[in-house]
């Protein structure tokens, strides 16, 4: 590690995977707790002769190499690690002073220091004592997709099969009147297509996995394998200590999905975009996202209460999740990471998801012109995403306002986009939509947004075709 590197670390300070030690007297416990809490979270650097505040007060030189003999004699230790661990710390300079550097890696196991687990919160170590932690924690160590597990005394009775037909046409309908597989498969075959039907290849168990299960079970049948599968759907604008509306939905997924949209349309304004010239719901277009989340990805071993709230100036999702890093998610710092394949293939099929990682694409795209601000996705043990809500928040006019002192500032005479058409138009009747905006220069929506206003005043009219055509002014 090269001197910038530890000058920026020491610089942003500690975080989820930095630790500052300052072993003024040797390496104590708390150092042990650290390495433990990073082999449990996402791994990590501790950095040994440094303050919590980042000042370098270093080591004795001298001491350094029995320091670090007594670490890895510590870290090989059985009575102290379970399981045991292997690492390397090396001594570094630092303005003239002596510090020692240890890089831990996450590891695929859950470990111990003296019989206490310890999980890495923040830039806290925690002690794990709760059954239900220590759980979580052993789900974000699989290295196994929970979806895949095999229910060999699941049967087909046991699965609603009746939503086979209408699946078969959504997804016919979404392959673009193309055809589908599905339309000429049995339900049986269309089962082991879906991959619902498998084999675990570790004890030959054969049957209907978890995704089955929460695809087509029946709620009783659900209610038996996954028994605190629940989302909690709440409004809360009025009595925000309670609710103003709640539905507590644990039934199969497609059908949780349907329930969840409509809870949104209830609920939520609904605020049309012109993209292209194409009309775009903005509602249904980000509670699609939010929802399809949350239930592909969400944990389905894990206890924790999935949640959709809808408040005055924001609306949220959360779920158990397996993190795979703690972090908010970005599209620039996006990496797609699967949690249940199976069941995002499924919904892709029926059309009611897209590919991975167009969702968190999709609403950094669509929130702008719904409330004017971004989403957050924050990736951790629960996983969330925030959409802001501003129900007196327009697009349209925020695009007008802006346009139209474009327009000012570029003609001096003009006081309106309206007026600035009317006058080009006047001069040049045979111009397109696209044209008139490029001569204004002002977004292409702008202006078929308020020639679609003249329109419906009735003072102005288009003589011909798109491109071949005339404006009349009236």
């Amino acid at each position: 590690m090269d001197f910038s590197a530890i000058k920026h670390i020491l610089e942003v300070g500690e975080t989820i995977a930095v630790e500052f030690k300052r072993c003024g007297n040797g390496i104590e416990n708390d150092v042990y707790e650290t390495v433990c809490a990073f082999l449990n979270r996402f791994g990590g650097d501790i950095f040994m002769g440094v303050l919590d505040d980042g000042t370098v007060l270093g080591i004795p030189e001298k001491a350094a190499s029995d320091m670090i003999k007594n670490f890895i004699s510590c870290i090989s230790n059985p009575a102290l690690f379970s399981p045991t661990i292997y690492l390397s710390p090396e001594i570094l300079k630092y303005e003239g002073k002596t510090i020692i550097h240890v890089h831990v890696s996450p590891s695929a196991e859950v470990h111990s220091y003296k019989k206490v687990i310890y999980d890495r919160v923040d830039d806290a170590d925690v002690k794990v004592t709760a059954t239900a932690q220590i759980a979580q924690m052993y789900i974000r160590k699989q290295d196994i997709f929970t979806e895949k597990k095999i229910y060999p005394y699941v049967k087909l009775e046991d699965l609603r099969l009746d939503l086979l037909p209408r699946f078969r046409m959504m997804a016919a309908n979404n392959s673009g009147g193309q055809g589908h597989p599905w339309n000429q498969m049995s339900d049986e075959e269309l089962l082991k297509s879906a991959r619902l039907y498998g084999t675990d290849r570790i004890t030959g168990a054969q049957g209907y996995n978890l995704a089955a299960v929460m695809l087509l079970g029946k709620d009783d049948v659900i209610m038996d394998v996954v028994p605190a599968y629940v989302t909690d759907a709440l409004l809360r604008r009025i009595n925000t200590d309670r609710y103003d509306d709640r539905e507590i939905i644990h039934t199969n997924l497609v059908e949780s999905y349907e329930r969840l949209m409509e809870f949104g349309r209830k609920h939520l304004l609904d605020k049309f975009f012109l993209e292209g010239d194409q009309r775009r719901g903005l509602r249904n277009i980000i509670t699609r996202e939010m929802i399809a989340n949350t239930l592909i990805h969400r944990e389905y071993t894990s206890s924790y209460q999935a949640k959709f709230v809808i408040e005055k100036e924001q609306m949220y999702v959360e779920n158990a999740n397996r993190a795979s890093q703690d972090t908010i998610i970005t599209p620039d710092n996006l990496e797609p990471h699967p949690k249940n394949p199976i069941i995002a293939s499924f919904f892709r099929n029926i059309g009611y998801a897209d590919q991975l990682g167009s969702g968190v694409r999709n609403l950094f795209k669509y929130c702008k012109y719904y409330s004017g601000k971004d989403p957050k996705f924050v990736e951790g043990d629960v996983f969330r995403i925030i959409v802001p809500l501003d129900d007196q928040f327009s697009y349209e006019a925020d695009v007008t306002q802006s346009a139209t002192q474009t327009t000012q500032s570029a003609t001096q005479t003009t006081q309106s986009i309206e007026q600035a058409v009317v006058a080009l138009i006047t001069k040049e009747p045979s111009l397109s939509q696209s044209q008139i905006a490029r001569k204004l220069g002002v977004n292409l929506n702008t202006v078929k947004y308020h020639i679609r206003k003249l329109q419906e005043k009735g003072r102005l009219e288009r003589i011909g075709t798109s491109r071949k055509g005339s404006w009349i002014i009236k």
